[in-house]
């Protein structure tokens, strides 16, 4: 006998009410539970809980949801986002100015009715039980006030009951305040040694604990504050075994941090925008990966033989105002300090700017970047002597694709380098490209100077309008505008890079200018 389907289509028909509503018959509530998880998965979790007022159709979905998002960004209101532009200078709509007085309370007041609303969704979400469930993903995003005791507890139900694997926490200060978000004595959760947690996030938070989640291989701290010790940094290089990516992002502290794990399995580390009073790297046996973006490191040892990519990214006297030029005529920095022994690098991105050019040439050069393959050298400010990357070419006898990009803003130019004749003979080097070339005195000094030295030369273009477009932090692609040299230009710069060029082996033919 044929099995009839009439029983299953009745009992997934929705209320009467729902399909006629607005005259409009409601074909979502028949959706099998597959699609409709995937219709509530491309908004926050807030939301979602409220669909179970819609229909007891969907009431027991939020449940089976994986993954959950408690932002607070998503419940404020579009009048919070104009005091905000109010506050940073815009007029108001009405063509007035506000007071100081009147805009912080306004933005708080936004701010905390946010939050209250947040918390009453999240108590109503832990109130509901939601025994057995298994959770792969937890976002949590709040203001710091004192009313944030049920996000440790939905945190801590995550990590100990529903085997959270991958958790961010970013707490932010009321507008004008410096709260930062403290977890209770314990931690994060009760039983850190059971959990699963491979991944986790933190931002504004007091640092917490981590040195028995074995589980956890990648760490984000972002905007850690000044109060943080030293030694709380140096305890997550030390102390999380199994941790392979660490990021630190716009973190602070008023320590010197030495950074000495000789049995750390960290293969990636970014420094971000951190201000410390001193980070010095002595020993990560297996960092393979390196990006210092506007943070101060300092190499102590050689125990960075598997660190092959780096990513060096630093500016003096920019935030110096008019005292900026009287800084950088102190300051006078060698290459080498900023490598130490890191001799196995083979990816290198370098930008160093400043109002003035602060990079000398050593005293002896030497070969510290043996095994260097691909280097670029971005962002040059155009007040600067431009032909310094010869420092690196000279330090970087393997070296086969070299870049560099000239920041095209107006600039008077400084001071040049005094170059002294070379016997330098570079064999390896195939590719030489140049992004802002203006064809100025010292560009063509540089770029004549690569042609000179380097004997298996094959390519060389040089562009005037372009960009470097980051891939991620180790990797880079040069986006390029044709520009129409006339020929008379071209033929001009072809003279003055090629004259007196006899050992290279790069002919008129193969430089491009665009």
């Amino acid at each position: 006998m044929a099995r009839s389907t009439r029983g299953p289509i009745l009992r997934r028909r929705p209320p009467q009410a729902a399909r006629h509503r607005h005259g409009h018959e409601d074909r979502i509530s028949v959706l099998p539970d597959d699609l409709l998880l995937l219709l509530l998965r491309k908004i926050d979790t807030h939301t979602a809980l409220g669909v179970g007022t819609l229909s007891r159709r969907w009431a027991h979905l939020p449940r089976q949801l994986p993954d959950l998002d408690f932002r607070v960004g998503d419940i404020l209101s579009p009048r919070y986002h104009k005091w905000l532009l109010v506050g940073n200078g815009s007029e108001s709509e009405y063509g007035w100015q506000t007071s100081e007085e009147e805009i912080k309370p306004n933005i708080r007041r936004f701010e905390r009715r946010a939050m209250r609303s947040l918390v009453r969704s999240v108590q109503s979400f832990l109130d509901a039980g939601h025994d057995g469930r298994r959770v792969n993903r937890l976002r949590l995003e709040f203001f710091t006030t004192h009313n944030t005791a049920c996000i440790n507890r939905l945190l801590a139900k995550a990590i100990d009951a529903w085997g959270g694997v991958s958790l961010e926490v970013l707490a932010k200060p009321i507008h004008g305040e410096r709260q930062v978000h403290a977890f209770p004595s314990h931690g994060l959760c009760e039983e850190p040694r059971a959990s699963r947690l491979r991944s986790l996030k933190l931002g504004g938070c007091v640092l917490p604990p981590l040195h028995e989640y074995s589980s956890l291989s990648t760490l984000v701290l972002q905007d850690m504050p000044e109060s943080t010790p030293g030694a709380a940094y140096e305890g997550v290089f030390t102390s999380c075994p199994q941790l392979q990516v660490l990021h630190l992002i716009s973190c602070q502290s008023g320590d010197q941090i030495i950074v000495d794990a000789p049995r750390s399995q960290i293969r990636e580390l970014v420094l971000d925008k951190c201000e410390f009073m001193r980070l010095c790297m002595r020993d990560l046996p297996y960092l393979e990966r390196l990006a210092s973006l506007g943070t101060r490191v300092l190499f102590e040892s050689a125990s960075f033989a598997c660190l092959r990519q780096y990513n060096l990214t630093l500016g003096f006297g920019d935030d110096l105002g008019e005292y900026g030029h009287v800084f950088v005529k102190i300051l006078k920095a060698q290459l080498g300090l900023f490598f130490g022994h890191a001799m196995e690098i083979t990816n290198l991105v370098i930008r160093f700017t400043g109002p003035g050019r602060w990079i000398v040439p050593s005293s002896s050069p030497a070969t510290f970047l043996p095994n260097l393959r691909r280097l670029l050298v971005a962002d040059v400010p155009s007040s600067w002597d431009v032909s310094w990357p010869r420092l690196l070419l000279e330090t970087a006898p393997s070296l086969h694709t070299l870049h560099v990009h000239v920041d095209p803003s107006l600039a008077e130019p400084g001071d040049e380098i005094p170059w002294q004749p070379t016997m330098l003979r570079h064999h390896h080097l195939k590719e030489f490209v140049m992004v802002g070339f203006q064809a100025m005195e010292r560009q063509l000094y540089l770029v004549k100077f690569v042609v000179e030295v380097c004997t298996a030369l094959c390519h060389v273009a040089l562009f005037k309008d372009g960009h470097v477009q980051d891939k991620g932090h180790w990797d880079w692609e040069l986006m390029t505008e044709q520009y129409s040299w006339t020929q008379e230009e071209k033929g001009t710069m072809l003279n003055q890079i090629m004259d007196g060029v006899s050992s290279s082996s790069i002919v008129p033919s193969q430089l491009v200018f665009g």
